[in-house]
């Protein structure tokens, strides 16, 4: 039953990759740039063809739009449809990758059990990686929420002592190398760089904030757009204010990942405890047992 299952697998996706290729309307131009393996194009082929014939993307718009949404937040405005139509295809294609290795581990094993976890790889694998957009989405999020309030301090100082505000922004980005690939330290240099292109101050800011798509970011931008013409007192007590509440949500998530640590090593922990009770208790039972 395996072997056969495998070779129908196989023939399934010879057929296609062919017909795929023969047709050449795979890979148009528009996504050469997404460097991907040769190996790896002939292998996504077939799935991509298949997202053409099922007209995929406009059957399950409320499950696809949204995933488009988080990769363009993850990989900036550029990043287009048919990538994601890209990504989709990598996902199924490791899915039919690995129910064709079990089957063949099932045929070659004889162990019928094998192909059945295949099958739950199948739906288990989709939904894993839909998951980590998701968690890198909220990653990055955290990862904003904890630099956003010392760029809103710096800001704060910086204006304190008397600099404008363009020239504040321009002296918070951080050039550490550690800091280099943060989302937050990465949009404020390229907001920096559309001003010095002659971006105007107002269009760089809300870029700024729909690049970062996070609402303490769109209520720090608001804050900057309403307030820095007026400038003295008024602006500098918003800024303090935005600053009272961005430090409490610093605190919360702070708190979380503290808890989310601590839970995380209840497993391991309760393994090592019944780790020692056998260590210590197998020699008096052993002794019991002799005599």
């Amino acid at each position: 039953m395996s072997a056969i299952v495998a070779l129908l697998l196989l023939l399934l996706w010879t057929f296609e990759t062919c017909y795929s290729l023969l047709r050449g309307s795979v890979y148009p131009e528009q996504i050469s740039s997404l460097k991907e393996r040769e190996w790896m194009r002939l292998l996504t082929a077939p799935f991509m063809r298949q997202q053409e014939r099922w007209q995929l993307w406009s059957r399950a718009p409320g499950l696809l739009h949204p995933l488009h949404a988080k990769l363009v937040i993850l990989n900036g405005s550029r990043y287009s449809i048919q990538s994601t139509k890209q990504f989709i295809g990598n996902v199924a294609a490791g899915s039919y990758a690995g129910l064709f290795g079990s089957t063949l581990i099932s045929w070659a094993a004889g162990e019928p059990a094998v192909f059945y976890i295949g099958i739950i790889c199948v739906v288990v694998w989709p939904i894993s990686r839909f998951r980590e957009v998701g968690a890198r989405i909220e990653r990055r999020k955290q990862d904003i929420l904890l630099a956003l309030p010392e760029v809103l301090g710096k800001l704060m100082l910086l204006i304190g002592a008397g600099e404008t505000l363009g020239k504040a922004i321009y002296r918070c980005q951080d050039h550490r190398q550690e800091r280099k690939h943060h989302p937050l330290y990465k949009e404020l240099s390229r907001m920096c760089h559309e001003l010095d292109n002659g971006v105007p101050f107002h269009m760089a800011l809300e870029s700024f904030s729909r690049r970062c798509a996070v609402q303490e970011v769109a209520m720090f931008t608001t804050s900057l757009l309403l307030n820095y013409k007026r400038g003295g007192e008024k602006f500098r007590l918003s800024l303090q204010q935005l600053s009272y509440t961005l430090w409490d949500k610093r605190k919360a998530i702070t708190r979380i990942k503290g808890e989310e640590a601590s839970s995380k090593l209840v497993f391991p922990l309760a393994v090592i405890f019944l780790v020692l009770m056998v260590l210590v208790g197998s020699p008096a039972i052993l002794m019991m047992n002799m005599s």
